[in-house]
């Protein structure tokens, strides 16, 4: 239990597509500052900052200036927690101390199971002393439930709904923030944008044109949803679709560059 399968480290890296693991992922962010976006989250981060990502949660990595950091893979662990979140180091740096020590011994060290065991048992344990609140309170779970239920509605009212509980506007739209790193209208806007992204990767739609994607996906408006879809995932929709579907990498010069720098990247990458 708790055992720890996979451990590498990203040198100066920008961007990360879309992926997931069927396991457990840690990840240590040890310089930069960037966000983490998954499907129903978008997670910021900066240095000394530590993220947990549970089981099949598809995600990416965005940071303008670059991050660096160190990320393992847990198979087997007695954690119950359901979505993504984040913690941070303490001052002395233990936690870092551990994944550099799990990071050396998995390289290094034919011998590594027991450690590896060991290591995972001990970063499982910083991860529920530093989480001891729940992830989410019942409120901001109400709303971001509703929102779930709703999105694909393009006549769904979000304001609507949050006028209706028996809470300021305000002080919802802040704790919905707090908890979740984007606002209410932010996360209807990212399900949807997931939503639409998923459609156009499946191979079956592809005779479906943009303006019948945004209408299933909750847009009104087509211009609306491509100028949103090109900002969140950097290509255009139409685009985006054909890449998917012949499985082909974006083609930028930038994404080269990086894939040229760092090449060690993987499926088990962050």
């Amino acid at each position: 239990m708790n055992e720890i399968v996979y451990v590498s480290m990203h040198k100066l890296t920008t961007n990360v597509t879309r992926h997931m693991h069927t396991t457990w992922e840690l990840i240590y962010y040890t310089s930069g500052e960037g966000v983490m976006i998954f499907d129903d989250i978008t997670i910021p981060y900066k240095e000394g900052d530590i993220i947990v990502v549970p089981p099949n949660h598809i995600h990416t990595n965005h940071s303008e200036h670059g991050f660096t950091n160190y990320f393992l893979n847990l198979d087997d662990t007695n954690m119950n927690y359901k979505a993504p979140f984040k913690i941070q180091d303490d001052k002395n740096h233990y936690i870092l101390n551990a994944f550099k020590a799990a990071y050396y011994h998995y390289n290094e060290n034919e011998n590594r199971d027991i450690l590896m065991i060991a290591y995972g048992h001990l970063l499982v344990g910083y991860i529920r002393t530093y989480q001891k609140s729940p992830v989410h309170s019942d409120i901001v779970e109400i709303i971001r439930a509703n929102i779930v239920q709703n999105f694909s509605d393009s006549n769904y009212e979000l304001d609507k709904f949050l006028r209706s509980l028996p809470f300021s506007y305000d002080y919802l739209r802040k704790l919905f923030k707090k908890e979740m790193g984007i606002t209410p209208h932010q996360y209807l806007c990212d399900r949807r944008l997931a939503t639409a992204a998923e459609w156009l990767s499946t191979a079956y739609n592809d005779s479906s044109n943009i303006a019948d994607v945004a209408r299933v996906c909750g847009f009104n408006e087509p211009l609306y949803f491509s100028r949103m879809f090109k900002k969140k995932y950097g290509l255009s929709p139409s685009f985006y679709r054909s890449e998917k579907q012949q499985t082909v990498k974006r083609l930028t010069p930038e994404s080269v560059r990086i894939q040229d720098e760092a090449q060690d990247v993987t499926a088990e990458d962050v």
